[in-house]
C-alpha cells in the first residue's frame, strides 16, 4: 500500500506587490490555479521557549471557514522539510478549539490573518501570501514520503524559484521577517474564558 506523502518540503521568500501580480499572470497562463485561502491562525509555538531552534509547530487555524488542528515536526527556518499532522473539525468550532488548547495549557499565542492565492507551476505548489495591509511573501513546496531525499526536492524548488527571479530567505532573513510581522502585523492572543464566541463574532469561524 502506498503511504501518504506527509513531509512538507518548503522554501519561502519575499515578494513585492508587483512581483506578486506578475506571478499571478504567469501562473494563470502557464500553471494551474488551485484555490484562494482566507486563513486565521493561532501559532502557539511562538510563545513556547523553543525559540528559533524549535522542532515543533503547534497551531490551530481556519482556512475558508474550516477549522483545523495542525502540528509540524522538524526544524523551522524558512527552508525546511517537516512532517505535517493535521485534523479538521466542524465549521463553527474554532472557539471550541481555542478553549480546548487553553485547557491543555496553551493560553497565549500569535494571531495571524493571511490571504493566499495558490497555484501549481512545474509540479510545485506556489502560495502567494498577502499579510493584509503589510506585505507579501511566497511559499513554494512539494510533498514527499518519509525517507525520500528532501534535499533533492529543495534543490529542484530553489532552481525553479531562481528561474522566476525569486530570492529565498536565509534562516536569518526569515526570522527577521517573522519578528517584523510579530511587531507590525500579527496580534498577541490571550485566551479569554469569559468570551466563548470571540472568533465567531470577529471572524465568523
Amino acid at each position: 500500500m502506498t503511504t501518504q506523502k506527509n513531509i512538507e518540503v518548503e522554501v519561502r521568500g519575499p515578494l513585492t506587490k508587483e512581483q506578486r501580480d506578475q506571478l499571478v499572470v504567469l501562473f494563470e497562463r502557464e500553471g494551474k490555479r488551485e484555490k484562494t485561502k482566507d486563513r486565521i491562525l493561532i501559532d502557539y509555538s511562538e510563545r513556547l521557549e523553543e525559540g528559533k531552534e524549535r522542532e515543533k509547530d503547534i497551531r490551530i487555524r481556519a482556512t475558508n471557514g474550516i477549522p483545523e488542528i495542525i502540528i509540524k515536526l522538524g526544524n523551522w527556518g524558512g527552508t525546511e522539510a517537516r512532517k505535517e499532522l493535521s485534523v479538521t473539525t466542524a465549521p463553527g468550532s474554532f472557539d471550541t478549539l481555542a478553549a480546548l488548547f487553553a485547557a491543555l495549557g496553551y493560553q497565549q499565542g500569535v494571531l495571524c490573518v493571511r490571504k493566499t492565492e495558490v497555484f501549481i507551476y512545474k509540479d510545485i505548489e506556489f502560495a502567494l501570501v498577502e499579510v493584509p495591509g503589510h506585505s507579501f511573501h511566497f511559499e513554494a513546496e512539494k510533498m514527499a514520503h518519509e525517507g525520500e531525499d528532501a534535499q533533492l526536492l529543495l534543490t529542484e524548488i530553489e532552481a525553479v524559484c531562481g528561474s522566476l527571479g525569486l530570492s529565498v530567505y536565509s534562516k536569518e532573513e526569515f526570522f527577521a521577517y517573522v519578528q517584523v510581522l510579530n511587531k507590525e502585523a500579527n496580534e498577541e492572543f490571550v485566551f479569554d474564558p469569559t468570551n466563548e464566541v470571540y472568533f465567531k463574532d470577529r471572524f465568523g469561524i
